[in-house]
């Protein structure tokens, strides 16, 4: 099937019934590039200490600075995914549909290890219950049908609410959704008093940016991100803090 024409040659062309050779001499306008929002490491320190929630969404937070993790990549990690013996975190179909490795922070095994316990013994109770199943990816429900269940494959952050496929008849749990991540996040940042416009995206901005300037090289920090190219990784060396461009001003040499 052929692409449908683009809208200022279908206006001259069909509508118009005006010769649209010119047009191929047009250029297209770029969008003018917008440097990320990044956070100072105090600033993501301040957030982090008035995250209210104390649970799901505070350990959330935590991985996306932590891992440079996408907040629904977060969401959609299953338990096998979290290697706690090589420290190590596996992101699957992200952007691009590319899966990759990333850091599992020491400081948030602790937390997860104690947050993981406590939805191993809520999904025990929904097997026992009936329910205990979750979406698997592709066509591996027709492949291992019982999977569903299994404990492996459970969200790392379940949903508190429980709902009944309508294909299947089961009773599952969805992962936590982004809104409520999102919300605390929100809060926290105005009860931090920040003036910057921060996202939970901010996070992975302040991942990237806060390991090089930690001396990791760009290639590295690319394989972290996921990045297919490492000039989508290079605009973080136009944020590091270090002033304009890295120089030192003039001013601070007198």
């Amino acid at each position: 099937m052929a692409s449908p024409p683009d809208p200022l040659v279908f206006l001259y062309r069909d509508v118009l019934d005006m010769p649209v050779g010119w047009l191929n001499a047009l250029v297209r306008a770029k969008r003018p590039g917008r440097l990320p929002v990044v956070l100072t490491r105090d600033e993501v320190r301040r957030v982090l200490s008035r995250l209210r929630d104390g649970g799901a969404a505070t350990l959330v937070v935590g991985l996306l600075y932590g891992t440079g993790m996408r907040l629904l990549e977060a969401l959609r990690l299953r338990v096998k995914d979290v290697d706690f013996a090589r420290n190590e975190i596996m992101v699957r179909g992200g952007k691009g549909d590319r899966d990759r490795v990333t850091m599992l922070p020491e400081r948030l095994k602790g937390p997860l290890l104690h947050h993981l316990a406590e939805v191993r013994g809520q999904h025990e109770r929904d097997v026992v219950a009936g329910a205990g199943w979750v979406e698997l990816p592709g066509a591996y429900a027709g492949k291992n049908p019982k999977a569903g269940r299994e404990w492996a494959w459970q969200w790392v952050f379940p949903a508190r609410r429980m709902y009944e496929d309508p294909r299947t008849g089961q009773r599952r749990r969805h992962h936590l959704h982004e809104t409520m991540v999102q919300r605390a996040f929100k809060e926290a940042v105005r009860v931090a008093r920040l003036t910057k416009p921060a996202s939970c995206h901010s996070l992975r901005h302040s991942f990237a940016t806060h390991l090089l300037e930690s001396g990791y090289d760009i290639r590295t920090v690319q394989e972290l991100l996921g990045h297919r190219d490492v000039s989508t990784t290079m605009v973080y060396t136009h944020v590091l803090n270090r002033g304009g461009r890295g120089v030192r001003s003039p001013a601070d040499m007198l």
